[in-house]
């Protein structure tokens, strides 16, 4: 679920005294972690998040993140605070792990960083193509319309494996991550190169391909990838992420998502988000490629 390559904070110094409470909060064994009280703030829904990370969220509460969380909220008629960080390198540590936030609204499920609530989504990585195109027709990374064609991918990311064992890197177009990047500007820079006609398609995590594809200035497809016949997996659950042990929080959030499930996909549908079955996917450990939520 890649978002962002590093990390940057607003707080400066007030983070380091919090890096003790980091280490108690998520490296307790789990026999001493049950005696330790749960940290979330009962009066408010304290959301740990990226202020300018489109379509996942902003400062101006515009993304599909944002529109989630004051659904949750409003379930647990509580008012919703954020504490802004960029994702990247830290993220988890020093949001969840200094008790400064209680709820990371997009997790993957499998990821060791944080406990998980049941997920309320899932979605893949996708191959965005021109809809009038001759590529239009693929399903599949290994259909043999691709040999020769000019893909935008962003570095690091799982499809890059299947590119290179299918020998399609050659005639790639790769959008390194910056650290000053915003909204998922190599995301918007390959949907724009695919509309321009510098490439033939973009391999993008389908919410971010989903948002930008929508407002192209020309008709574009987005192809969920979910029939590669070879690891890695290129869909995942997606859950709220919280402090290990906050079992009781857990069951709270968990009873939200189920009472708000269909207000939560009526969000993800209205901001283009591929979705996936969650039952049709493997529990397994997700590949966090860079740009995902880090440690």
């Amino acid at each position: 679920m890649p978002k962002r390559p590093a990390w940057r904070t607003e707080f400066g110094q007030c983070l380091v005294p919090g890096l003790a409470l980091a280490g108690m909060v998520l490296g307790l064994n789990s026999a001493n972690a049950q005696q330790v009280p749960e940290l979330v703030d009962k009066a408010n829904l304290r959301v740990c998040s990226d202020p300018a990370n489109m379509p996942f969220s902003n400062r101006r509460q515009e993304g599909f993140e944002n529109r989630i969380a004051e659904i949750v909220a409003k379930e647990l008629q509580r008012p919703v605070r954020y504490y802004w960080l960029q994702q990247g390198m830290g993220f988890v540590r020093n949001t969840l792990g200094t008790g400064l936030c209680d709820v990371i609204i997009g997790a993957a499920s499998g990821s060791d960083l944080t406990q998980h609530t049941n997920p309320y989504y899932a979605s893949t990585y996708v191959l965005v193509v021109r809809a009038d195109g001759p590529l239009a027709g693929v399903t599949k990374l290994e259909d043999p319309a691709l040999k020769g064609r000019r893909f935008g991918i962003i570095a690091g990311t799982p499809p890059v494996d299947h590119l290179q064992r299918l020998g399609l890197v050659a005639n790639a177009r790769s959008y390194g991550l910056t650290l000053d990047q915003q909204d998922n500007a190599a995301g918007k820079e390959a949907i724009d190169d695919l509309v321009a006609g510098n490439t033939d398609g973009a391999l993008l995590w389908g919410p971010i391909a989903g948002y930008y594809a929508s407002k192209a200035a020309k008709p574009l497809k987005v192809i969920p990838l979910v029939q590669e016949s070879e690891r890695p997996l290129l869909a995942y659950r997606i859950t709220f992420g919280i402090r290990a042990n906050e079992i009781q929080w857990k069951h709270t959030l968990n009873a939200a998502i189920r009472k708000r499930q269909k207000e939560i996909e009526q969000v993800l549908a209205d901001y283009g988000v591929p979705r996936v079955s969650i039952d049709s996917l493997p529990a397994e450990r997700p590949n966090l490629a860079a740009g995902q939520m880090q440690e």
